[in-house]
Protein backbone atom coordinates (compact mmCIF):
# COMPACT_ATOMS: atom_id res chain seq x y z
CA UNK A 1 0.00 0.00 0.00
CA UNK A 2 1.27 3.28 -0.63
CA UNK A 3 1.32 6.54 1.48
CA UNK A 4 -0.29 9.59 0.28
CA UNK A 5 0.59 13.07 2.32
CA UNK A 6 -2.05 15.95 2.14
CA UNK A 7 -0.71 18.89 -0.20
CA UNK A 8 -0.73 22.36 1.98
CA UNK A 9 -3.39 24.55 0.62
CA UNK A 10 -4.15 28.10 1.77
CA UNK A 11 -8.27 28.26 2.27
CA UNK A 12 -10.31 30.72 3.79
CA UNK A 13 -12.07 30.12 7.24
CA UNK A 14 -14.76 31.36 10.18
CA UNK A 15 -15.17 30.18 13.12
CA UNK A 16 -19.02 30.09 13.96
CA UNK A 17 -19.21 30.93 17.69
CA UNK A 18 -23.38 30.78 18.09
CA UNK A 19 -23.55 34.59 17.60
CA UNK A 20 -21.85 35.98 14.41
CA UNK A 21 -24.64 34.71 12.52
CA UNK A 22 -24.33 37.80 10.30
CA UNK A 23 -20.48 37.38 10.06
CA UNK A 24 -20.85 33.84 8.89
CA UNK A 25 -23.78 34.62 6.56
CA UNK A 26 -21.50 37.03 4.75
CA UNK A 27 -18.62 34.61 4.61
CA UNK A 28 -20.65 31.95 2.92
CA UNK A 29 -22.06 34.53 0.63
CA UNK A 30 -20.53 37.45 -0.05
CA UNK A 31 -22.27 39.30 -2.71
CA UNK A 32 -25.75 39.56 -0.20
CA UNK A 33 -26.69 42.98 0.80
CA UNK A 34 -26.04 43.80 4.31
CA UNK A 35 -29.29 43.66 5.41
CA UNK A 36 -30.28 39.68 4.39
CA UNK A 37 -31.45 37.16 6.88
CA UNK A 38 -30.06 35.51 9.16
CA UNK A 39 -27.77 32.35 9.18
CA UNK A 40 -29.77 29.39 9.82
CA UNK A 41 -26.65 26.83 11.09
CA UNK A 42 -27.19 25.08 7.92
CA UNK A 43 -24.38 25.05 4.77
CA UNK A 44 -24.96 23.83 1.41
CA UNK A 45 -22.00 21.64 0.40
CA UNK A 46 -21.46 19.33 -1.81
CA UNK A 47 -23.00 16.37 -0.05
CA UNK A 48 -26.39 18.23 0.56
CA UNK A 49 -27.19 20.76 3.67
CA UNK A 50 -25.33 20.46 6.81
CA UNK A 51 -25.69 21.67 10.03
CA UNK A 52 -23.17 23.87 11.87
CA UNK A 53 -22.91 23.66 16.05
CA UNK A 54 -21.19 26.63 17.69
CA UNK A 55 -18.04 26.73 17.79
CA UNK A 56 -17.44 24.39 14.44
CA UNK A 57 -15.12 26.14 11.52
CA UNK A 58 -16.71 26.64 8.19
CA UNK A 59 -14.36 26.13 5.30
CA UNK A 60 -14.26 27.42 1.86
CA UNK A 61 -12.14 24.74 -0.26
CA UNK A 62 -9.80 25.50 -3.28
CA UNK A 63 -12.76 25.40 -5.43
CA UNK A 64 -15.28 28.11 -3.29
CA UNK A 65 -16.79 24.50 -2.01
CA UNK A 66 -17.99 25.05 1.95
CA UNK A 67 -17.83 22.56 4.46
CA UNK A 68 -18.11 22.37 8.36
CA UNK A 69 -15.15 21.23 10.24
CA UNK A 70 -15.19 20.73 14.09
CA UNK A 71 -12.70 22.74 15.88
CA UNK A 72 -10.82 19.73 17.12
CA UNK A 73 -10.00 18.40 13.59
CA UNK A 74 -9.33 22.16 12.12
CA UNK A 75 -6.89 22.55 15.17
CA UNK A 76 -5.19 19.28 13.85
CA UNK A 77 -5.13 19.99 10.27
CA UNK A 78 -4.63 23.70 9.89
CA UNK A 79 -2.43 26.91 11.59
CA UNK A 80 -2.74 30.44 10.98
CA UNK A 81 -1.21 31.46 7.92
CA UNK A 82 0.98 33.67 9.50
CA UNK A 83 2.40 31.33 11.63
CA UNK A 84 2.49 28.52 8.98
CA UNK A 85 4.93 31.79 7.17
CA UNK A 86 7.20 32.59 10.47
CA UNK A 87 7.44 28.29 11.11
CA UNK A 88 8.80 28.20 7.50
CA UNK A 89 10.97 31.19 7.31
CA UNK A 90 12.68 29.51 10.40
CA UNK A 91 13.18 25.81 8.69
CA UNK A 92 14.86 27.58 5.91
CA UNK A 93 17.03 29.64 8.22
CA UNK A 94 17.62 26.70 10.14
CA UNK A 95 18.71 24.61 7.03
CA UNK A 96 20.63 26.71 4.90
CA UNK A 97 22.09 28.54 8.19
CA UNK A 98 20.62 31.82 7.10
CA UNK A 99 23.00 32.43 4.01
Amino acid sequence: MSQYRKKPIVVEALQYTGKNHNEMLHFMCPDLPDDAVAFDETIKTLEGKLHVSPMDWVIRGVKGELYPCKPDIFEETYELLEEAEKMDKKRWIAFYGGR
